[in-house]
């Protein structure tokens, strides 16, 4: 698959990083304001996801959790085409707040399923817990 049309994990993580800098650069974590941020977020993400003109389907998925010592466990697994579709994870954290970004992206440009298409599986996982004083 060439540049044009590949799954550009670089592009991606950019994209999702600003989108997330943009929302809660200087932010403190409020209860109140956690559907906003995070709903921001998510549009944020898919409209630089757009910007990029890929051939892709794309889902977006974002955690924003209290910074307070809990753990958190997040897993995702995929049954897709490895070759063209992808995934990337971007963690944020602040003092009071954690972040978790995942885009999943679906080629839909595939001229042939091919040998092998559907039948790679990603995992990703998520593991945030407290820091060992």
């Amino acid at each position: 698959m060439d540049t044009e049309t590949s799954f550009a994990i670089d592009d991606i993580e950019t994209v999702i990083k600003s989108s997330i800098g943009s929302v809660l650069t200087d932010t403190q974590y409020n209860p109140t304001k956690i559907n906003d941020q995070i709903n921001s977020i998510i549009s944020a993400t898919l409209k630089g996801l757009q910007s990029l003109r890929r051939p892709y389907k794309y889902t977006t998925t974002a955690i924003l959790m209290q910074k307070n010592g809990a753990g958190l466990v997040s897993a995702a697994s995929t049954f897709w085409d490895a070759e063209n579709d992808g995934l990337c994870k971007v963690m944020w954290e602040n003092q009071t707040m954690h972040c978790v970004v995942t885009v999943f992206g679906t080629c839909v440009n595939v001229v042939d399923g091919g040998e092998g298409a559907g039948e790679e599986e990603e995992k990703e996982e998520v593991v945030v817990n407290k820091k060992e004083e």
